[in-house]
């Protein structure tokens, strides 16, 4: 059985994707076989792994009732690709008995052949993310250590304990860490210690540097590991990745 990650903040760039694609990567190289869903009519996921010429994405399988039909991006990852299709669906689904559960049972037929699976939402706390919520076993909150992204945080938190009390029982917040992360910057550091007191032991000690080769790798299709396998943003993920395990969040 396969354990479900939607990765989530309401507060844009703040690394969601990029979490998403060097994350699944890197429990990809530990031989976890991993699928990534881009839920976000953005797309930015299916762009960042170069993937091209979308017969079904995400899209016919929330809305169509198609099968999802997960493309392999390497070996141990896979992908649910978006498109920009998705923007309609949330229109679309708000007429359906149960929408908060269309993603819930689109992966439900997937859960038996994967480790874990990645959702990577949108900015926004509409109904494609509550579908993410609703379908994951926790959420990991990627937090860009900025004051901005940090006064978010108690929307997305009210939002999470609303579906576990009304849609998902068993959601937790698995863990939040921090990305574009400077200790040489007072207010990084600041931020840090406010988000260590708001949540303890979730908190993980793994941060995400800034790092230009995190930017550049989606450029050219390409994960960290793939890109850059010894720079500082690939030993961070690396490193987020065995915490995770060790806590056994993941």
């Amino acid at each position: 059985m396969s354990k479900i990650f939607a990765i989530s903040n309401h507060k844009g760039g703040v690394g969601k994707t990029t979490s998403t694609v060097n994350l699944g990567a890197a429990l990809a190289l530990k031989g976890k076989k991993t699928l990534l869903v881009d839920l976000d009519p953005q797309a930015n996921l299916t762009q960042s792994l170069g993937i091209k010429n979308i017969e079904i994405s995400i899209y016919e399988n929330l809305t169509g009732g198609k099968a999802a039909v997960p493309i392999e991006v390497k070996k141990n990852m896979y992908i649910i690709p978006s498109s920009l299709d998705l923007s309609a669906a949330e229109i679309e689904m708000s007429a359906e008995p149960g929408r908060e559960y269309i993603l819930k049972d689109v992966l439900s037929q997937l859960k038996q052949k994967y480790d874990y699976i990645l959702i990577d939402c949108p900015p926004s706390l509409g109904l494609l993310t509550i579908n993410a919520l609703t379908a994951a076993d926790s959420v990991l909150i990627p937090l860009q250590a900025e004051y901005l992204p940090l006064r978010g945080l108690a929307k997305l938190t009210d939002v999470i304990g609303k579906i576990k009390s009304r849609l998902n029982p068993t959601l937790d917040i698995g863990c939040v860490f921090l990305t574009q992360y400077d200790p040489r910057k007072v207010l990084n550091r600041d931020i840090a210690e406010n988000v260590k007191e708001f949540f303890g032991e979730k908190l993980l000690n793994t941060k995400i540097s800034s790092n230009i080769a995190l930017a550049e790798a989606p450029s050219v299709g390409k994960d960290i590991f793939l890109y850059n396998k010894s720079c500082k943003g690939a030993l961070d993920y690396n490193d987020l990745c065995d915490e995770l395990i060790k806590m056994k969040v993941a």
